[in-house]
């Protein structure tokens, strides 16, 4: 390839580009969702009466638009941005690469058609039904062949630990989907799951920790390992951790998806397991977080000037807290305050708002200038993306403290007893006095959608005064040569 020839020829940024674009239109849809649902719980009045607006139905449109959505298109955008830049390589197939987006694309319009109608396994996480389960194999199958397809026709010996957890990424979540997936079909769109009862939930719940595992943690890590020394222009503070972090979390996280099965009818010693490997998880996710935090070291005054590395370091302390939170509400006594709360629900949130969110968003500011040209590696507004920074903070941080807040009451209203054993407060009177804790939930997600409104802004005025520059800018060398080298 001669040296004349511009970074925009040498990768394919086209499927990287409009990735990065549906990430934040996916994110403004899910966001919303999620604030007229929190919304609900504080005036039900706002359901409307109809069906397709109720809270039972726009629930899975949330989750499903926010992880798969908004943080698919984020994994996917990034996947196929950083295997090409630490490969030297081109994707693979430039048709298979968009056959990916627009097929993917293709699944959450129809997930946001069948849901509200009810057309649903049930499933947490895995609501779609067999037709739609079909064309997540497909597309997912094309992905998997476009990322590791690349990385074999790469110029360099090295693989980046970045591309291991987009690895890790495709084929866990492939294995997972495939065996939760499986269904007996009765008509066009209702199916049965071929397990039954405890063993139905187990599977379930296999898939459903470790879709936070591979999908959430595995996949974002990945985003991780190469953006945050990009934005702060350092190595990774040890690759040796990277590696063993890697490991150890592959290993020990696909053994924790009963610690949700606490207290059924799951056997005991498979709820104890899930316990036990859901403590020892703490060691390599903070292994992670250690790692990407330190990362910084020598380069801390960064942090003043540069928001986009904020979003990225903020995330990673979110990911530290929320990865400390679960192991402790694994087990079994705490758990048995926290099941059914909204301390659940804090938690899911620190680690949805906190770390998955506020990764991709950072890592979405960081490409947008670069695929787009932009002077100086500069978004339109630097002023606005701090303003986002903290709205995304201050929200995030209003919502999970009053789901925690929220959640220890209810656990300890749901147990109080009087003296002669009957229960002191009936399940209404807990929902009554949650109430204080909805409004100020529902104002936090407020907040952190207002940010994603002037993140759409700024990327839109970002994509409009500029154009794909003629010649190759500093960004083009690869972090391969920067920052890949084991320490």
């Amino acid at each position: 390839m001669s040296s004349l020839a511009t970074e925009h020829d040498l990768y394919n940024y086209r499927v990287v580009r409009q990735f990065a674009i549906m990430t934040v239109v996916w994110g403004i849809v899910g966001m919303t969702v999620g604030v007229l649902i929190a919304a609900q719980l504080a005036f039900p009045v706002l359901n409307f009466d109809i069906p397709w607006l109720s809270y039972g139905r726009l629930r899975p449109l949330h989750t499903n638009a926010v992880i798969f959505a908004f943080g698919g298109c984020a994994l996917m955008g990034t996947g196929f941005y950083v295997v090409q830049r630490t490969c030297k390589a081109r994707v693979i197939s430039d048709a298979l690469a968009a056959f990916v987006f627009w097929g993917w694309q293709l699944v959450i319009l129809l997930a946001a058609i069948t849901l509200p109608l009810g057309l649903t396994t049930s499933k947490e996480y895995a609501e779609l039904e067999w037709p739609i389960d079909i064309l997540i194999t497909l597309v997912w199958v094309a992905f998997a062949i476009v990322f590791f397809g690349t990385i074999a026709k790469r110029k360099v010996s090295h693989i980046f630990v970045a591309n291991w957890f987009y690895g890790a990424l495709i084929i866990g979540v492939a294995i997972l989907h495939i065996f939760n997936s499986l269904a007996i079909p009765v008509s066009a769109f209702k199916s049965y799951s071929i397990y039954s009862g405890s063993v139905d939930a187990m599977m379930q719940w296999w898939y459903g920790h470790n879709a936070v595992g591979f999908f959430l943690t595995a996949g974002f890590l990945g985003i991780m390992y190469y953006f945050v020394p990009k934005q702060a222009d350092r190595p990774i503070y040890s690759y040796r951790l990277s590696i063993v972090h890697f490991w150890a979390l592959i290993a020990i996280y696909v053994w924790a998806g009963p610690h949700h099965l606490h207290y059924t009818s799951l056997p005991d010693w498979a709820q104890s397991v899930g316990m036990a490997m859901s403590l020892i998880l703490l060691a390599p996710s903070w292994g992670g977080m250690i790692n990407g935090i330190m990362t910084l070291s020598g380069a801390w005054d960064k942090l003043r000037t540069d928001p986009i590395l904020k979003f990225l370091i903020v995330a990673l302390s979110f990911y530290g807290m929320s990865t400390f939170e679960g192991p402790m509400l694994s087990i079994k006594t705490v758990n048995a305050l926290s099941h059914n709360t909204d301390w659940t629900v804090g938690h899911v949130h620190s680690g949805a708002l906190g770390w998955v969110a506020m990764v991709s968003i950072g890592a979405i500011y960081h490409l947008i200038p670069i695929l787009y040209g932009r002077k100086q590696g500069q978004m339109y507004s630097v002023r606005l993306i701090n303003l986002h920074f903290w709205l995304s903070t201050i929200g995030t941080v209003f919502y999970i403290a009053s789901m925690w807040v929220n959640g220890l009451m209810q656990g300890l209203m749901w147990r109080a007893t009087n003296i002669d054993g009957t229960l002191t407060y009936s399940f209404a009177e807990s929902v009554e006095a949650s109430y204080a804790g909805y409004y100020v939930r529902a104002f936090g997600g407020l907040i952190f959608l207002v940010g994603m409104f002037i993140m759409a802004y700024n990327v839109w005025m970002t994509m409009t005064t500029t154009r794909i520059k003629d010649e190759v800018d500093a960004e083009a060398t690869p972090l391969t040569e920067l920052e890949a080298q084991p320490s």
